[in-house]
């Protein structure tokens, strides 16, 4: 035993483990970048590839697919830096690449976030987290790219694959980075006190915003598709959600950049949040329609999570419990009722939802938070000490305002931003597919199904197959508004 060596990993000093590094806090946060990617990557592509019509499905997953590869690329060329990088202006950061080995070995860091008093003394330093730049750099692009994923949720079915590729880029470098400076990078939003814990602003507010903006100038889907649209694989759907779901813990409990107290704190209320919105939006639809819905249930799981996203680790767990009986009730009654009503809301066709799944509940999360938030646990983790929600006095009035005006920001900037892009992309490519692809759908776009029905691969053609099936309506139509308008399949 004398004679054995030790090895090179488990060296008492290896070059690898610097004196800074703390690997409880590393394998974590890779472990959370890991989470968050496998909610983009499987889980929204299963999740948009079957959430659609069959006709569809392909061309959906695709969009998401695309998207991921696109962002990490652009990420680490010029985007990592224009959002947590060097201040350029009060709202974005100096792009730069972040691919050299000396820039993604040294220690993590946020330069623009050192936060000071009002008379220049300091009051927190740098964030600088225990760990390597890359493993920084990884977890933040996953942030981004599901940013954009959810934003493709308002377009599917009728987008111009090719304006897609070009505006993911666009999108990224001219809205993107803009939220996440502001809030996380060190920007004026982060300097004022706005509390935005995990992306309920910079994630969901951002998307459903830019979502509902795009939807517009893209344009509707064709008639047919508008009107029945049910989903062509509802157990692979329940998979998909399951996937975003689970990796939740790692996109709220990764915020802290550490594996400390506050983690498991948003983990926790994460998933009570998200349970409870879960169950009231299907109690709800109980009540309205008559009979629970999966969909519906997917997207009261979907509100609960965005809801408690901005203030996950900063409010106690019966506010959790609050928050997703809200997050189940406001979307259900913006998305079911008010939506019918509003003529502003029926013109603009978003596919999913997501205006009201991502911007209505992470809005409403943002504004809870400046609520609730708890002053123990806010001074565990923001720069602006004494930081509360209004419920607990103090300043917490003013952190309430804070709030508001944080989503005022995010909201107008990304109207902009998001039509000034498309209206660029419009000069040269077709916003919106041509009509005879989108009666076609996957086999017209890609040439490619999903599902080989009529033997080696080849789609149905009724002079060869013969007529076989007839399309009906279902009887009480009118009661399957609450999520899929479905099909009977007659032979």
């Amino acid at each position: 035993m004398a004679n054995q060596t030790v090895g090179f990993a488990y060296h008492p000093s290896p070059p690898s483990v610097p004196d800074w590094l703390n690997k409880g806090d590393n394998a974590w946060q890779m472990t959370a970048s890991t989470l968050v990617a496998l909610q983009s990557m499987p889980g929204l592509v299963i999740l948009y590839g079957s959430i659609v019509k069959k006709k569809w499905a392909v061309n959906s997953a695709f969009m998401a697919l695309y998207a991921f590869a696109a962002v990490l690329i652009c990420w680490v060329l010029l985007c990592y830096r224009m959002a947590f990088g060097d201040e350029l202006l009060p709202f974005w950061g100096k792009g730069a690449p972040a691919l050299g080995q000396k820039y993604l070995l040294g220690r993590a860091n946020v330069p623009a976030s050192t936060h000071y008093h009002k008379d220049g003394t300091l009051e927190t330093g740098r964030n600088e987290p225990l760990y390597p730049m890359a493993t920084l750099v990884y977890f933040q692009f996953t942030f981004a790219a599901i940013t954009m994923i959810l934003l493709a949720g308002s377009v599917l079915g009728r987008m111009n694959i090719k304006a897609w590729m070009a505006f993911v880029p666009l999108w990224l470098i001219f809205s993107y980075t803009v939220g996440a400076f502001s809030l996380w990078g060190g920007g004026f939003l982060y300097q004022w006190g706005v509390i935005d814990y995990s992306g309920g602003y910079v994630i969901h507010v951002s998307s459903g915003i830019a979502g509902l903006t795009a939807a517009y100038w893209v344009g509707p889907r064709v008639r047919g598709d508008r009107e029945r649209f049910s989903p062509n694989n509802v157990l692979l759907m329940l998979a998909g959600a399951g996937l975003l779901w689970m990796g939740w813990s790692g996109f709220n409990g990764g915020a802290p950049y550490a594996a400390n107290t506050s983690a498991p704190i948003a983990i926790l209320n994460t998933n009570i949040c998200a349970a409870t919105s879960l169950l009231v939006w299907t109690i709800l639809d109980v009540i309205y329609f008559e009979k629970p819905s999966v969909i519906g249930a997917i997207q009261g799981m979907m509100t609960g999570l965005v809801c408690i996203t901005p203030g996950a680790g900063l409010v106690q767990s019966w506010a959790a419990i609050v928050m997703g009986i809200l997050a189940g009730s406001i979307p259900w009654f913006t998305m079911m009722i008010l939506h019918k009503k509003s003529t502003l809301l029926q013109k603009v066709d978003d596919t999913l939802g997501v205006f009201h799944t991502h911007a209505v509940a992470g809005l409403l999360g943002g504004a809870l938070t400046g609520l609730f938030a708890e002053p123990v646990l806010c001074n565990l983790l923001l720069p602006v000490k004494g930081s509360r929600g209004a419920f607990y006095g103090g300043n917490g009035g003013m952190q309430f305002l804070k709030q508001l005006v944080g989503a005022l920001f995010v909201i107008v900037w990304n109207l902009i931003s998001t039509s000034i892009i498309l209206l660029l992309i419009r000069l040269v490519i077709p916003l919106r597919m041509p009509d005879n692809q989108l009666m076609i759908g996957d086999d017209a776009v890609h040439g490619e199904e999903a599902y080989a029905l009529w033997g080696d691969g080849e789609k149905y053609d009724p002079a060869k197959h013969g007529s076989l099936f007839t399309e009906q309506i279902r009887p009480n139509q009118h009661h399957a508004n609450n999520g899929a308008i479905g099909v009977t399949v007659q032979l």
